[in-house]
């Protein structure tokens, strides 16, 4: 098997090689190559410990020196270089309490997590594939390097990272790893947040968004999100739907864009379903109210969850208006748009169709056609340049204050009252006609007429 390496990488292993050691590609990098992929980096691993991979580089940083790794820096790319290490025990499920160096790479490659991450590649010695990653990879299968419950007992996000994986890849889990990670899920609460958060991210934004639900089978979910588990439990027995909230969620995920905020979004639009569900005298299931409690609870997952502000932010207000049903017309989409913020409706669009395509067909036709036209009349809207909010109208508070309105709350009711004239109608939005239409007018003789708003 044949691995074109960057230019660089050679160099690298070609003067640790020259210098007496042994080194190689490693992982991830290895695993791309062979699915024909392009690695987002290049990892390498050698029997030189850290200061003689030290010694042969001029540039080098101590990224990692604890752990074997130094970062090699050539025509400004970093490079990590490890030396072939034994992880000691794990005494909290996350690191090892030491580790040693060991000049054996079948040593170095029996700690790793999967046999597909688990191969070297050099162009002296070619592929080295110990443990069968590369007939995993042909059968598509994500299996541990030994025991499953050995690799899962030494870091408890490689559980995580089996369905991280098998999304990213479309891979199965094999039997023995899947029983593993439904033994030891709960030990996922060693994991920190933030470990979980890249997880999760990763899975939700690959092509196979709904392997997610493999997360939920084997209990991992409900270590770190358990108010989805709920939401997998709640029937949903109402006309528009035909799934439980839960699986109308991933349903939705999958007809949504591959972007984070937009796959969070669909995750957790209907998270506050179950804490207001009610059933009529027909036994008919309703949510009323469930877009801002699914807001309210999105923004207090993702931050426990250690979100930055600007996604907890953005998926917050996308989850806020999800279900919100705009009249046909360019001025009830303006007075939306300066409801919920224009910036938000590009992505809003696209949160209603996945939601509607993820609902049973009744009425979808109708409900598609309807967001067609918003998005049709949106466009115009934007294209003209029409005024939505106070930042775009003509008039701003110092020319009312230069027209003799004193400071104070006069001034917002004014501006108020000229944007609603706008939102009705955009040719309004120009500064004579505003102060025509919205302010005491001095007369020849000295007194001001009545005419206001």
């Amino acid at each position: 098997m044949q691995i074109v390496l960057p230019e660089d990488v050679k160099k690298i292993i070609g003067m640790i090689q020259k210098a007496g050691f042994e080194a190689y590609a490693v992982g991830g990098c290895v695993r791309d190559c062979l699915l024909n992929k392009v690695p987002n980096d290049w990892d390498i691993t050698t029997s030189a410990l850290p200061e003689e991979v030290k010694g042969l580089f001029s540039h080098t940083f101590d990224t990692g020196i604890k752990h074997g790794t130094v970062t090699v820096l050539l025509h400004h790319v970093g490079y990590e270089v490890t030396t072939y290490r034994i992880d000691g025990e794990y005494e909290d499920g996350r690191h090892p309490k030491e580790v040693s160096f060991t000049r054996s790479l079948k040593e170095d490659l029996l700690r790793r997590d999967f046999t597909i991450n688990a191969m070297a590649y050099n162009d002296t010695d070619g592929l080295i594939d110990l443990f069968g990653g590369q007939q995993d990879l042909k059968d598509g299968i994500i299996r541990c390097v030994g025991n499953a419950e050995d690799r899962f007992g030494e870091d408890a996000l490689r559980m995580l990272r089996a369905v991280r994986f098998s999304a990213q890849l479309d891979f199965e889990i094999e039997e023995e790893t899947l029983k593993a990670v439904k033994k030891l899920s709960g030990n996922l609460e060693k994991v920190s947040e933030e470990r979980i958060q890249t997880e999760l991210v990763k899975t939700i934004t690959s092509d196979h968004p709904g392997k997610i639900r493999i997360a939920h089978e084997c209990g991992l979910t409900k270590v770190f999100l358990p108010e989805f588990d709920v939401c997998m439990e709640t029937a949903q027995n109402n006309p528009n739907h035909l799934y439980t909230v839960g699986e109308h969620s991933v349903r939705s995920m999958e007809r949504i864009p591959a972007k984070k905020e937009l796959r969070l979004t669909m995750l957790l639009h209907d998270i506050g379903k179950p804490a207001l569900k009610t059933t009529d005298e027909e036994g008919i299931d309703h949510f009323h109210g469930h877009p801002a409690k699914s807001a309210e609870m999105a923004r207090e997952i993702l931050r426990r969850l250690k979100f930055d502000n600007q996604t907890v932010d953005k998926v917050s207000r996308l989850c806020a208006c999800h279900d919100v049903r705009i009249e046909p017309g360019k001025k009830y989409l303006r007075r939306a748009m300066n409801r919920l913020g224009g910036d938000l409706f590009p992505d809003f669009f696209l949160v209603q169709r996945a939601d509607v395509c993820a609902q049973s067909d009744w009425k979808r036709k109708e409900k598609l056609d309807q967001i067609a036209r918003n998005e049709a009349d949106y466009k115009e809207i934007t294209d003209a340049g029409e005024c939505f909010s106070l930042k775009d109208l003509a008039v701003n508070g110092k020319d009312l204050i230069d027209a003799g309105i004193k400071p104070g709350k006069e001034i917002g009711e004014i501006l108020e009252k000229m944007l609603n004239l706008v939102l009705e109608d955009p040719e309004n939005n120009e500064k004579s006609r505003l102060f025509e239409l919205c302010l005491p007018k001095t007369q020849e003789n000295g007194e001001k007429s009545k005419k206001k708003c």
